[in-house]
């Protein structure tokens, strides 16, 4: 690391402390040259590999704006897109790699999202996985309801129509707006 000061080719770490999150890690050097103290802050890069073959860095912000378009009119909060943003990029960092291929980022969103709203889910899917006709919709749709009837209690009903009532015994209430 180069001394900010003088120049000088060489520094000698001091201190180092890990960030509360654990993704960045702040280094107190001295220049052994001029003596004088500097900090850095170094952080793993992450690249996302696009389409057309160029590199940009991996952006939780970009995550959670693509997915808010999904979420738009759903109950999901600025707080919910963010923890989804943060889930991807653990799950996209864990995997090992320096660039990710940008279809890869899809992937890893489609099932932070499935488990934050299911609407938003199928809205992001249809368009992430280019549903052409209304099969793919009612393939998706038999989908998660399989998942959901196969980890909830028997009885209880796929809510597919944007309703929140969670509280609602059985399937046969109406609702008046």
């Amino acid at each position: 690391m180069h001394c900010p000061f003088c120049r000088h080719p060489d520094s000698r770490v001091v201190d180092s402390r890990t960030s509360d999150d654990g993704s960045t890690i702040r280094r107190r050097r001295q220049c052994p040259h001029c003596n004088r103290r500097f900090t850095t802050v170094e952080t793993a890069s992450l690249s996302v590999v696009k389409r057309s073959g160029a590199t940009e860095p991996f952006s939780r912000e970009k995550i959670a704006g693509g997915v808010r378009k999904a979420c738009q009119g759903r109950p999901v909060s600025e707080d919910d897109l963010a923890l989804l943003a943060q889930k991807v990029e653990e799950t996209l960092r864990g995997a090992g790699s320096a660039e990710i291929d940008a279809y890869e980022i899809g992937l890893a969103i489609l099932g932070p999202l499935r488990e934050l709203d299911e609407v938003a889910y199928l809205r992001f899917a249809s368009v992430y996985q280019a549903f052409d006709s209304l099969e793919d919709f009612e393939a998706a749709i038999t989908v998660l309801r399989a998942e959901r009837d196969s980890g909830q209690d028997p009885g209880s009903e796929a809510d597919l129509d944007g309703g929140d009532d969670e509280s609602a015994p059985t399937g046969e209430d109406v609702r008046t707006v």
